[in-house]
């Protein structure tokens, strides 16, 4: 006999470029298409309008996205089925009077499974503090435990979020089709997305692509990655002036996609330049050579959550160098990685993860396990 569906409370706050939200809404959405129902309480749910068309209506069946507004209005509890599981994603702490209806409604009952849903890392920490008990000391749940929610890249960690049917519709892709639709004048050249903050070496590697043999057509995102490159074009740097004449490279800057097609635009893409957590999954499960850039963070953090990724990935010595490059963790000069070598060592570690179980999966059974104790 199938176990019941659980009620889900995720807290997301936006701290900075979306990405937080994103995962929230991905593991939210997957969580319903198992027969879950979550509540996805978020602080600026707006980015929803593009990420996720209609999700504010209640389009996807079993989430319901509510505002979580400072004060929390504790008063729209009461009429709240009680929830099985809270989230705290990225270390967002949970509202106080939540915390305390909580605590009333579990007086006679088994308090809820309270996780604390981590970043991403491919760091050896991670492994170690996967699954961790955190007792709560202070306030009406004293005496409750929290739980670490690791994702990563190995069985000793949570996974990583991954949708039953992925691999059915990227298959069924159409790639002329989708960048026909999004108004992008392909002639068969060379194709590479950017998502990413504002790296250093942006310029340099614009003239690069402008000066290489092969055509390249730069697919640039909305926001920031947009911002950068066109920041980079009203420097001094050549031919690359917004005013002057290119050779090799063309640009088309896309408006905001929805996570489903972002997923496209990968799909579409030879070589997927991302950034931070959520786009970083995408192109490993896109399959084509990457570039990654983690968010910056200022005590150089950053720098060996790099390092691990690209360990774990099993990145040849070439993309190591672009990365550092990329990254600013050195000067050096950008080298001109085998790209045709590195999506083949890309779809090796896609095969890897694919043989794992997915985030969702592992979550719903770490949450049964802690209900049966």
């Amino acid at each position: 006999m199938p176990a019941a569906p659980l009620i889900w409370d995720v807290f997301c706050r936006v701290i900075d470029n979306h990405g937080d939200l994103g995962v929230c809404w991905r593991l939210a959405r997957e969580l319903a298409a198992r027969g879950h129902g979550v509540r996805l309480w978020v602080d600026d749910a707006g980015a929803l309008a593009w990420m996720a068309p209609g999700a504010l209506q209640g389009a996807c069946p079993g989430v319901q996205v509510l505002p979580w507004g400072e004060p929390f209005d504790a008063g729209a509890l009461g009429g709240l089925t009680r929830s099985d599981v809270w989230i705290e994603a990225f270390g967002c702490e949970l509202p106080k009077a939540f915390v305390a209806h909580g605590a009333r409604a579990a007086a006679s009952a088994r308090p809820p499974v309270w996780l604390n849903l981590e970043y991403l890392s491919a760091e050896a920490y991670v492994a170690r503090m996967h699954g961790l008990p955190s007792p709560v000391l202070h306030g009406p749940a004293a005496g409750w435990t929290k739980w670490f929610y690791y994702p990563g890249l190995t069985s000793q960690t949570g996974g990583l979020l991954r949708e039953a049917d992925l691999p059915a519709r990227q298959q069924a892709f159409d790639r002329a089709a989708w960048l026909a639709a999004q108004g992008v004048p392909w002639q068969g050249e060379r194709l590479i997305s950017l998502f990413c903050y504002e790296p250093a070496a942006l310029a340099a590697w614009l003239a690069k692509l402008d000066a290489a043999r092969q055509p390249t057509r730069l697919l640039v995102t909305a926001g920031r990655a947009a911002q950068a490159v066109r920041a980079a074009f009203d420097n001094e740097i050549g031919r690359l002036r917004m005013t002057g004449v290119r050779k090799q490279l063309s640009i088309s800057y896309l408006s905001h996609l929805s996570q489903i097609d972002y997923d496209h635009l990968l799909w579409a893409c030879d070589i997927n330049f991302v950034r931070g957590e959520d786009s970083l999954v995408r192109a490993l499960w896109a399959g084509r050579a990457l570039v990654w850039q983690p968010y910056v963070q200022d005590d150089g953090a950053h720098h060996a959550k790099l390092e691990a990724m690209l360990e774990a990935l099993g990145a040849p010595p070439d993309v190591r160098a672009f990365h550092r490059s990329w990254c600013g963790v050195d000067a050096t000069p950008l080298p001109v990685p085998d790209w045709v070598a590195w999506a083949e060592g890309v779809q090796a570690a896609r095969a890897r993860l694919q043989t794992q179980a997915d985030l969702v999966t592992r979550l719903i059974g770490f949450v049964r396990q802690k209900t049966l104790k």
